[in-house]
């Protein structure tokens, strides 16, 4: 397609993947298409920027804790596939993004191939890297894994490294807040073996202590694991509630919380019914793990639609009414400026004229005035001068009135991400050949406001679709009806065998 923009080409790869996959999901795009080029006729965007890359489309399950936690082998067992590489001490020391692939054999692959690919999470992380560790480059922080497991088909998976391990380091830590915002179910994992120790105080405090208030604080599940480690003195219920008061000490007092250990990996029961006891503990609760990682596909969508919403709402309700607000000021400025310009002209004029005593009466006799009446070109002349004089003014007051007014209306801008496109907005809608007559941001007209309002309609319409999909008030082929939802629109493969352009193995 003839100069198309990357951002254009994988909007058109995304839905072209989404006709077959979640026809849903295909038709949010084309709204998301629509609100990009609202947002370029505005001036908020550039052409390279999407609104569709503002989170991953696909359902992303997060794995946090400490080392020795048991995540590597909890992903292995969750995958039916030897991934990742186990053991007591630090095994890997990068963020792993794991997706699917029909490859037989996995592959890893450097960080650049998450941070240049808006499909991915983590897309651009590299430009908060840098903000926090200038000179580090992004391969030192994280690694793409693809995996052939069917277990994984519709789903992003991301394992940290062992969070206590380079706790200070400002960047870490960046990207594990990063991570936690995009994810749609955090899983956190705590060692049975040290319920109590000091080895979980960081994690407690980043990943319990400053979670609990948050908005979807419904996401995380806190996990104790390994807890076959308590089998000889039979104490499950002692080291659970152990590791429930320490949760509790940073506020945690209710949620989810769930005790499990790997079967391969269990040391051997000498008691049978403690053997029961323990096998029934952890079939419950990885059977509500399990329910709650196969729900996060629904929860994917449902998020993108309401993701769709909240950006027609701040075109219409945020950046519209602060660009009027601009070019109100920006025209306040500049009327104000120049009407007091021209009025102390107009004053030192008269006053000049009448102490060199040019006024007779009512006639102003100026000299060399008829030097202009007897030639024409002259006085043409002097016109031109004098207009090109007064574009000038013109030109510089504008631009300054047009710093003043950006300067103080960018404080206002809450989200540091969009100050840039405010910005930009702002340039647009003071440039030299937009009137000062003109009272609406440049590309906002009655069309467009129609058009944002069709696309909320079009987000409401979206969300009950899915609800039929996922819900039958009426009880009526319910069964039928479970079986279409989860073929139609539950979750979402991410195939890196067939992309395009695919990142080379290192």
């Amino acid at each position: 397609m003839f100069n198309e923009s990357k951002a254009s080409q994988q909007l058109r790869k995304l839905e072209k993947h989404l006709q077959q996959e979640n026809p849903i999901l295909s038709e949010v795009v084309q709204n998301f298409r629509e609100l990009d080029r609202i947002s370029r006729r505005l001036g908020f965007f550039e052409r390279e920027q999407s609104h569709a890359t503002a989170t991953p489309w696909w359902p992303l399950i997060s794995i946090l804790g400490i080392y020795s936690a048991g995540k590597s082998s909890f992903i292995n067992s969750l995958l039916q596939y030897d991934l990742q590489a186990v053991g007591i001490q630090a095994v890997d020391d990068k963020f792993s993004v794991i997706c699917f692939s029909r490859e037989k054999k996995p592959r890893v692959l450097p960080g650049l191939a998450l941070d240049a690919d808006p499909r991915f999470p983590l897309y651009r992380i590299s430009q908060a890297i840098d903000e926090v560790a200038e000179g580090e480059h992004i391969d030192a922080y994280l690694q793409l894994k693809t995996c052939p497991s069917e277990k994984l088909r519709g789903k992003i998976l991301i394992d940290s490294p062992g969070f206590d391990a380079d706790a200070q380091r400002t960047s870490t830590l960046r990207i594990t807040d990063h991570i936690i915002d995009l994810s749609d179910l955090v899983l956190v994992f705590f060692d049975a073996r040290h319920p109590e120790s000091g080895s979980m105080r960081d994690t407690l405090e980043h990943l319990v202590k400053a979670t609990i208030n948050r908005r979807d604080s419904n996401k995380f599940l806190y996990i104790l694991n390994q807890i076959d480690v308590t089998a000889k003195e039979d104490n499950l219920e002692e080291v659970f509630a152990a590791w429930q008061r320490a949760l509790a000490q940073y506020g945690l007092t209710a949620g989810c919380s769930y005790a499990i250990y790997n079967l391969d990996a269990a040391v051997p029961f000498e008691d049978q019914d403690v053997r029961e006891r323990f096998e029934a503990k952890r079939r419950a609760d990885m059977e509500a793990i399990n329910n709650r990682i196969e729900q996060v596909g629904v929860e994917r969508a449902y998020r993108i639609i309401g993701m769709l919403e909240q950006t027609a709402r701040m075109l219409k309700n945020e950046v519209v009414p602060l660009l009027q607000r601009f070019i109100e000021s920006w025209r306040r400025k500049v009327l104000w400026v120049e009407g007091g310009l021209l009025a102390a002209l107009v004053a030192l004029f008269f006053t000049l004229t009448i102490w060199g005593g040019y006024w007779q009466g009512l006639s102003l006799n100026l000299p060399f005035a008829q030097l202009f009446t007897h030639h024409p070109y002259l006085r043409y002349a002097l016109i031109a001068v004098l207009l090109m004089a007064a574009g000038w003014t013109h030109l510089r007051i504008r631009r300054w009135a047009a710093r003043k007014t950006t300067a103080k209306l960018i404080k206002e801008v809450r989200n540091e991400n969009h100050r840039e496109n405010y910005n930009r907005a702002f340039r647009r809608n003071s440039r030299w050949w937009r009137s000062l007559l003109f009272p609406q941001p440049a590309g906002w007209t009655g069309r467009t406001a129609a058009i944002l309002d069709r696309i909320l309609d079009d987000g409401n319409a979206y969300i009950q679709k899915l609800n039929d999909l996922y819900t039958n008030p009426s009880g009526a082929d319910a069964v039928e009806s479970s079986n279409a939802g989860h073929d139609a629109a539950g979750s979402i493969p991410v195939d890196t065998a067939n992309w395009p352009d695919k990142p080379q193995s290192t």
